[in-house]
């Protein structure tokens, strides 16, 4: 296969990407400073692509909440026995993890690359489901999804998404319900497996030390051709406007835990410059050097290890977040609102600007040295149809005109307030 040399004149680092002959997208991203290499390969699907149409089939179908999530634990068993007990023999440090838009298998190691990329593509390319382990593993996700529904984090995240979105599916929980996986069939999950499994639709990294030609080599050995076909996602119309202002529950916590933020319009495709953009705007806005932070901090209205900022954002959907625990969390709502319509009124100083441009860029530099960090960023960046190099010149590049823009889109009657309270 030929590989592009992908290289960034501002970091000096660079990467190989490559389509191989079974369809799989490879990024080589080599640190031969680095101790360690991570893996991750991944495939486009993620807990809200729940109805689709492939580009062979004449109409769209849907398919139980918490499939995704589901195949991510079946495929690590096999007839053979199970996946993590081939990785302890390599000493690989293996695991999983699947998001809204995507699912991904990892691992981590420092001796015997080769064997366990091998391990990792082949359990990934090879699923086994029967009606007795998908049976089985119906108690194991149920009483996963028990044990989310009272962690108090994870429950005011869904409840702001639930009260944010009247119909996008990001509002529902990636493991599905407990109704919704019961409804799981080996067949669903078969169907699902070869539409979104398909090589075309998934992509592998390596970051860290290692050899090209032999990882090559490796791939060209394992992989398995796919058939050419697309997946179109379908989603119901979401409207501009949220579904309420507030919405608030009680758990056993010892301090209320609180989500804030606003509804974006996300019609649109963000590109890199959005992404840099608001960035530097949550940085301008929640950093620790902040105006708002400081205040939210002095008047007892957050603490500092619990606070977070964050720009969640996919397809159809986008917000701004802020959250953490609170003695007062509608007191520290009102001062966020405070904070961003001073701003929108009295407008960013050039020197607040250059202040987040320059920390932003330095952290980002900062993160190349780090080969789990990279392995994520690339394929995150990958199944948003963008490129990590991009970002990073959209940072240098970034002007104040385009944070601007990005505050003016954050709107009061598209905010909301989650909360949960102590019992």
């Amino acid at each position: 296969m030929e590989l592009k040399r992908v290289e960034s004149a501002r970091t000096g680092d660079f990467y190989y990407k490559g389509r191989h002959p079974s369809g799989l997208d490879i990024y080589l991203y080599p640190k031969e400073n680095g101790r360690s290499t991570r893996a991750v390969f991944g495939t486009k699907y993620g807990s809200i692509d729940n109805c689709f149409q492939r580009s062979d089939e004449a109409s769209a179908e849907t398919f139980p909440e918490g499939i995704a999530h589901y195949l991510e634990h079946k495929l690590f068993e096999s007839e053979d026995g199970d996946a993590f007990a081939r990785y302890a023999e390599t000493g690989a440090n293996a695991n999983a993890f699947t998001g809204f838009e995507s699912t991904c298998y990892v691992f981590s190691c420092t001796d015997r690359l080769y064997d366990s990329l091998r391990i990792l593509l082949d359990f990934v390319q090879s699923p086994y489901f029967t009606e007795e382990t998908v049976a089985k593993e119906q108690g194991i996700i149920g009483q996963e999804i028990k044990m989310y529904e009272d962690l108090p984090g994870w429950r005011v995240f869904f409840n702001y998404l639930q009260a944010m979105y009247h119909s996008h599916p990001v509002r529902k929980d990636a493991a599905g319900t407990i109704e919704s996986i019961a409804e799981i069939t080996p067949e669903h999950l078969y169907r699902c497996y070869n539409t979104f499994y398909n090589l075309n639709n998934m992509a592998l990294v390596l970051s860290g030390k290692f050899d090209v030609d032999k990882v090559i080599t490796v791939c060209d050995e394992m992989l398995k051709p796919s058939p050419l076909i697309s997946v179109k996602r379908v989603f119901p119309k979401e409207p501009d406007t949220v579904v309420r202002p507030f919405i608030e529950q009680k758990l056993s916590v010892a301090m209320p835990v609180f989500q804030f933020g606003y509804k974006e319009d996300a019609k649109k495709p963000r590109k890199e410059t959005d992404m840099a953009a608001m960035s530097a705007l949550l940085a301008i806005l929640a950093s620790d050097a902040s105006p708002m932070f400081r205040k939210l901090l002095d008047q007892g209205l957050i603490n500092e290890a619990s606070f977070s900022r964050d720009y969640f954002e996919g397809s159809g959907y986008a917000t701004v977040m802020f959250g953490g625990e609170s003695r007062d969390p509608e007191a520290a709502a009102e001062l966020i609102r405070s904070e961003v319509a001073r701003l929108q009124k009295e407008g960013i100083t050039e020197e607040d600007f250059r202040w987040a441009k320059r920390s932003l860029y330095g952290e980002s530099i900062s993160a190349l040295n780090h080969a789990a960090g990279i392995a994520s960023w690339v394929i995150d960046f990958a199944f948003k149809g963008m490129e990590l190099f991009t970002y990073i010149d959209a940072l240098a590049g970034l002007t104040l005109p385009q944070v601007r823009q990005k505050l003016e889109t954050l709107r009061d009657d598209r905010s909301v307030l989650s909360v949960i309270w102590p019992i």
